[in-house]
């Protein structure tokens, strides 16, 4: 019976552990989503670059986040840096395409990675490259928390 009391203790420890904070006790509820949901978040953010707006881009990326772009060697950290790198991005008007993508589902977090291609209304190019979106739920919309970006290393 000690023994068996001793065990159930040790869990219920473990488990307060896991939902525990050292201000209290937190219980994080997740948001029920689906790989549909989140795909739809790139289309959000695409069609926000349609706007022309670096403003409306950058709405979509959380407070507290990093955008490792493509075309810029500087990594973004706040708004009005992620604001000045879209300024000059939207420049050529580009529209994204998804290639390829794997989704993966978590508690208020979700990732979307894979390969894309934008084409740029103004010049007519096209550039392949890999990207990777992190996200979190905020309690009212997901948002972007990182953007990585690259260019496809080999040539076509």
């Amino acid at each position: 019976m000690k023994t068996q009391s001793l065990s159930l203790l040790v869990v219920a420890a473990a488990l307060t552990g896991c939902a525990s904070t050292t201000q209290g006790t937190r219980v994080e509820s997740c948001k029920a989503t689906t790989e549909q949901e989140i795909a739809a978040l790139f289309d959000r953010w695409n069609q926000s670059l349609q706007t022309g707006d670096p403003h409306k881009v950058v709405a979509n990326y959380a407070e507290r986040s990093i955008l490792l772009p493509t075309v810029s060697n500087k990594p973004r950290l706040t708004p009005a840096e992620k604001e000045d790198y879209f300024h000059h991005f939207l420049e050529n008007r580009p529209s994204g395409a998804i290639d390829l993508r794997t989704i993966e589902l978590g508690c208020n977090t979700a990732v979307d990675a894979g390969l894309y291609t934008f084409t740029f209304a103004k010049t007519g190019a096209k550039v392949s490259g890999r990207y990777t979106y992190t996200y979190r739920w905020n309690g009212s919309q997901w948002l972007i928390t990182s953007h990585h970006s690259s260019a496809m290393p080999e040539k076509q």
